[in-house]
């Protein structure tokens, strides 16, 4: 497309162009289309640019900067243009150098919110009694204090736990909300945390935070915010400074971040807010679908423009995602559409069970690499990161290279690692490095000091940590503190291993979680502590499959030992929430079941409002595909341990038939579909409770076996009996670094009863003393 293309551009050519760093003039209107072009000459006024994925947003944001600035409407520093990650920041200033060449440099005010808040902030921070040189403290160093702050007003941090308390912070902040605000919140749910004390400790902690000249994230726009908004003269020089707005992403914005564009955006209105109400998925993290939804409201007279025009994916794709939106009311409403022809329709299979559904997904990804596909052009997207385990065992088997986006693979995440380790202890006493990762999670007050001293007398006696601990405890080596804690986690452990000879490997590790409160500490977490506790569970629904601990274990060893292949290219596994932004020629979308997707606890939180976002977030699945979808559900999942019968997500029926391929193993097929019945009475559906999985050995069919052999593993012998004592007898005058100077009284193994001159008579362990 050449500017004569335009309709009615009534730019010239010399109008059209900037020079870049090497003074060759560059058109920056030739590409774009006719609504891409309006956005960017409609310079006057409130806009809001509808830009639907792969419409070509970043490129409308970066050339409306460049005519703006060639039009002299605006010199680079007084355009503010925000976004949400650095990322977006650093790929927007490179565009803009592209188009305006060294000018870019100077777009001083082009960066994340925080990072704009920040620069604001640090010029005026005597007003909100802090200094320019305030340090931003991060996650840590919020609990930390937040900790200090409880335990001097004797609340019970384990009843009442800081990061609770950060979370009901940070939601505050979000909405803008000052400490004088919330204390009038009394039925606010963080307003009531810890007894009613919830607005009485952020308002100490905010103080705390001035005393220490530092803020949160939060803080840098919520003090930004008090000083535009008590601060006139402050405010007008802002709105003499920047004379045009630009916002990205403007449908992740929550409150504070909306007020903060508002009050920075002056009288002349020049305010661009680009974003799809479509993809508003973060509702969970503050962000408010409703800013973008009344932004008429807010700027009346403000011009709409909607960018329809895909340049990613098929049209069968866009018109199953945009059929499937339609069903959500609070959207201000648009439809995609491409110039690309042909292209296959939205794959729909339903599948036995999830075992059958990752097999499925595993030979799809084959079939399509031997066809000449590249692993990278590959992605298996899933509402929750539980889902991930099915799928990465059998890629792992098969050797089929992945990488997790965003996050660690399944048996690599924390909670994963620390049921492993109390399993593998519980297996086997001797294992160390188990021992040494849980003793002390959740907290039990032993500390890395005690820790250090258990290891160290397991490797002076030639024997293992935990018959170390067995011995200490019978002595006074250690102090009470210490011992009553050490010995709590014996009698725990010791019933656990009564227990797995007794029941089945899955409920041993529940009741495992349940008494030592790793549960407990999980759920204490409001941030993501559901996601680990789903974690865990889809962890015993994997034990299920083997008939001991032992082979589990061992199944788990071989799979952290199997190395993916491939380099770059590899099969990406994300989360929906982690794959905006992305997109590939193929994406798989597992588990589209009522209670998985939408999701049952979303659902049950937020209802109605939930319910459109959860639908948003399909439409974000669907439109990461450039040009094959392919959907999945199956009939009968484990979830927590129990086989249920699984129903079709509602988004399933969604999807104009006529875009979608219908297959099924279940009986659930395309003539039934979107009958005039219930939507949840199919013809030839027929889940069924029994369960049916493939066998471990099927699992390995195909593999190469030398792959999987088991490397051997040191043994060491931990004596079962005391050993005798090391040439100590009765009357032998020793020394003990704690105790000082005595006379042992008695001999037991390799335990001595010891008269101290100062500290009288102790049972300590020989290896702690030496003669005199």
């Amino acid at each position: 497309m050449t500017p004569d293309d335009i309709p009615n551009s009534g730019l010239s050519i010399s109008q059209q162009a900037s020079v870049n760093g090497a003074g060759r003039p560059v058109d920056y209107f030739q590409g774009l289309n006719a609504e891409q072009a309006d956005a960017v000459r409609s310079t006057q006024g409130p806009v809001l640019v509808l830009a639907g994925a792969g419409t070509g947003k970043t490129r409308v944001l970066t050339t409306r900067i460049a005519h703006i600035l060639n039009q002299g409407l605006a010199k680079p520093w007084e355009i503010l243009c925000v976004t949400f990650t650095n990322k977006a920041a650093r790929e927007m200033r490179e565009r803009a150098e592209r188009l305006i060449g060294h000018s870019a440099s100077d777009l001083s005010n082009l960066g994340t919110f925080h990072s704009i808040a920040a620069q604001i902030l640090r010029r005026h921070a005597d007003l909100v009694g802090l200094k320019s040189s305030f340090n931003i403290i991060d996650d840590d160093d919020q609990t930390r204090l937040l900790k200090q702050i409880m335990e001097a007003r004797r609340i019970d941090v384990k009843r009442f736990p800081p990061k609770v308390m950060a979370h009901f912070l940070d939601q505050w902040k979000n909405k803008g909300l000052t400490p004088d605000k919330v204390l009038k919140m009394t039925a606010d749910e963080g307003a009531q945390f810890a007894s009613n004390k919830g607005a009485e400790i952020y308002a100490e902690y905010q103080e705390r935070m001035r005393v220490l000249n530092a803020c949160d994230f939060g803080d840098l726009l919520l003090h930004t915010l008090k000083i535009l908004t008590e601060n006139p003269d402050i405010l007008a020089q802002y709105h003499r400074r920047f004379k045009y707005v630009l916002v990205d992403e403007y449908q992740d914005t929550n409150v504070a971040q909306y007020l903060w564009l508002r009050l920075l955006t002056n009288a002349d209105r020049n305010l661009c807010c680009v974003g799809d109400d479509d993809q508003s998925i973060y509702g969970w993290r503050g962000a408010e679908v409703d800013n973008i939804l009344k932004f008429e409201r807010d700027y009346p007279g403000a011009k709409v423009i909607r960018l329809e025009r895909n340049y990613r994916s098929t049209q069968h794709i866009l018109s199953a995602a945009s059929g499937l939106i339609k069903s959500n009311s609070a959207r201000l409403g648009k439809t995609l559409f491409t110039d690309q022809q042909g292209g296959e329709k939205v794959r729909v299979n339903g599948l036995w069970d999830g075992a059958a559904e990752a097999q499925n997904v595993a030979e799809d990804i084959e079939r399509l690499k031997k066809q000449g596909r590249r692993y990278q052009d590959m992605a298996v997207l899933v509402r929750a990161s539980f889902q991930m385990r099915a799928f990465e065992e059998r890629f792992l088997m098969l050797q089929i290279p992945y990488t997790v986006v965003g996050g660690p693979r399944f048996f690599e995440r924390a909670e994963i690692r620390d049921a492993l380790a109390y399993l593998r202890l519980i297996q086997s006493p001797d294992d160390d490095l188990a021992f040494e990762r849980i003793v002390n999670v959740p907290k039990r007050g032993i500390g890395d000091a005690t820790v250090q001293k258990l290891l160290m007398q397991a490797r002076l006696a030639g024997q293992s940590v935990m018959a170390a601990v067995r011995d200490l405890v019978q002595t006074d080596e250690l102090p009470t503190r210490t011992k009553t804690p050490l010995i709590a986690f014996l009698r725990d452990y010791d019933k656990w291993v009564a227990v797995a000879k007794e029941t089945a490997h899955d409920n041993l590790l529940d009741v495992v979680l349940t008494d030592s409160g790793y549960y407990d500490m999980q759920r204490a977490d409001k941030v993501s502590g559901a996601t680990r506790i789903d974690n865990l569970k889809e962890m015993m629904n994997s034990m299920q499959d083997f008939d001991n601990l032992e082979s589990y274990l061992e199944h788990v060893s071989l799979v952290m030992d199997i190395e993916g292949k491939g380099g770059d290219d590899t099969v990406r596994i994300s989360t929906l929430h982690a794959a905006k932004g992305l997109e590939f020629p193929v994406v798989f979308l597992p588990g589209w079941e009522e209670g998985v997707f939408p999701s049952q606890r979303s659902l049950d939180e937020g209802g109605l409002k939930s319910l459109e976002e959860e639908r948003r977030l399909a439409y974000v699945g669907l439109t990461r595909a450039r040009e094959l979808a392919k959907v999945s559900f199956v009939a009968n999942r484990q979830v927590f341990g129990r086989w249920t019968n699984q129903i079709p997500s509602r988004f399933v029926d969604e999807m104009p038939i006529e875009h979608v391929e219908a297959s099924s193993q279940t009986g659930y097929n395309q003539a039934g579909w979107q009958s005039q019945e219930s939507r949840w009475d199919r013809a030839g559906y027929q889940p069924n409770h029994e369960k049916k999985t493939d066998s471990f050995s099927d699992r390995l069919s195909g593999v190469d076996m030398s792959r999987l052999e088991r490397k051997p593993t040191p043994h060491r012998v931990a004596p079962s009996k005391p050993q005798p004592s090391k040439g100590f007898t009765i009357g032998t005058r020793v020394f003990h670094t704690k105790f000082g100077y005595g006379e042992v009284m008695e001999t037991e193994g390799n335990k001595l009863i010891v008269d101290f001159d100062v500290s009288g008579e102790k049972k300590v362990i020989d290896s702690f003393v030496e003669k005199a």
